[in-house]
């Protein structure tokens, strides 16, 4: 689980997701970007609804894939909030290229800022606390990595980022080692140098994965007095997570009961896009 850092996305990542998009979009050619007149134009791009912006890296190189040589000034930085009405960036270049650039680059932006926006306000719930919020690989299929870049850029942590990374064992294949224990053990011979998550269905399990070790617990769908037995039973020698039934409005209860992590996997499932416009021409004057 990596901490909140709001590094740089991976180039070559962010260049095959716009590959893939622009291709899915533009296929042959833009039949009606072909009836304009090829000239130097320029654009504004507004944001219509308070919002934590996340996807510049996307919006950009989708625009330079078309024309390398149009500049975009940016007014907000990458985590930013920003309130309704605000011009997020100006663009100059083509107008051809600018227009048929238009939704694939929103489409990145609007979503990624979605997610942003979403775990901000999860992050904000629990502030003061120090639960930290994650997320999960409950993704869009295609972007698991600019949604996780997105979580970070709304204050959240991720997760692990495929299963790869992280052993993290749950029920059904506990089931399938025979116990909690058998299975624990299995992992540490075979993947050492990972980290080691453990889901636990009841207090006995979470009592026998105290004993046995790991990096980190999951409680899942605890209701409230046992998930606060189990913060008394855990004592902090092992960070314990929730997941599992968990929204807003219930979520600095959950916080307050002094757990560790909460994952939620509504950060990056349910999207809901930033209402965004780029238009021709220049902003209005605010």
């Amino acid at each position: 689980m990596s901490r909140a850092v709001l590094t740089p996305p991976d180039a070559s990542q962010v260049q095959a997701d716009v590959a893939r998009a622009l291709a899915e979009d533009i296929g042959p050619g833009d039949v009606t970007a072909a009836l304009l007149p090829d000239r130097p134009d320029s654009a504004y791009l507004l944001c219509k609804q308070d919002a934590v912006i996340a996807g510049r890296p996307w919006f950009d190189a989708t625009h330079q894939a078309l024309d390398p040589q149009v500049r975009i000034e940016w007014t907000v930085a990458e985590g930013d909030a920003v309130s309704a009405g605000t011009v997020l960036a100006i663009l100059h270049g083509r107008n051809c290229s600018l227009v048929s650039a238009e939704r694939t680059s929103l489409n990145f932006l609007q979503t990624l800022s979605g997610t942003a926006t979403t775990t901000a306000r999860h992050v904000a719930a629990v502030a003061g606390t120090g639960t930290r919020i994650l997320d999960t690989r409950k993704t869009l299929p295609g972007l698991r990595a600019a949604q996780k870049y997105a979580v970070r850029c709304g204050g959240g942590d991720n997760h692990r980022l495929g299963l790869y990374d992280t052993v993290m064992l749950k029920e059904n294949h506990i089931r399938a080692a025979g116990s909690l224990t058998a299975a624990v053990h299995a992992a540490r011979r075979q993947w050492p140098q990972l980290p080691l998550v453990v889901e636990v269905e009841d207090l006995e399990q979470l009592r026998e994965a105290l004993a046995v070790g790991c990096d980190r617990i999951l409680i899942d769908d605890f209701d409230a007095a046992t998930r606060r037995e189990a913060v008394r039973i855990a004592a902090g020698r092992i960070p314990l997570e929730v997941s599992g039934s968990v929204d807003l409005a219930g979520l600095r209860a959950i916080a307050e009961d002094g757990v560790d992590c909460i994952s939620i996997g509504g950060l990056t499932k349910h999207v809901q896009a930033i209402d965004l416009s780029l238009k021709l021409g220049d902003p209005p004057l605010r």
